[in-house]
């Protein structure tokens, strides 16, 4: 990454690509609060009810645990490992790399920021 990526506090996010096992989607906005490397995230919307993401960032590197409930009424969790970097259109991305904890596989989720219109 050839620029540092300021602080995520306040930054909403949203999935541009998913997982094929994931329950994240485009309709799933995250949250983010950001302080002394300490990152955490709010996250609902399509199939997720509500979720939330506690982790330690270092630089451009983020590493987190997040649990959450679907619209089914099942509750999941898991660890990740991700990049934060720029997109093409200078919008903060996280590239997530995810395993579950509460049942098999992984994936890979790409966030991207979410910019206010105006």
């Amino acid at each position: 990454m050839d620029q540092t990526v300021g602080s995520l506090d306040g930054t909403r996010m949203n999935a541009i690509v998913t997982a094929e096992n994931g329950a994240i989607g485009a309709e799933t906005i995250f949250n983010f609060s950001e302080s002394g490397g300490v990152v955490t995230a709010e996250y609902s919307g399509g199939k997720v009810t509500q979720g939330y993401l506690v982790g330690a960032r270092s630089g451009s590197s983020l590493k987190f645990r997040y649990c959450q409930i679907d619209s089914s009424g099942n509750i999941d969790g898991g660890e990740s490992t991700c990049e934060i970097e720029f997109s093409g259109q200078r919008l903060v991305r996280i590239v997530e790399r995810f395993v579950w904890a509460s049942r098999a596989g992984g994936g890979e989720n790409v966030l991207q920021e979410i910019v206010a219109a105006g």
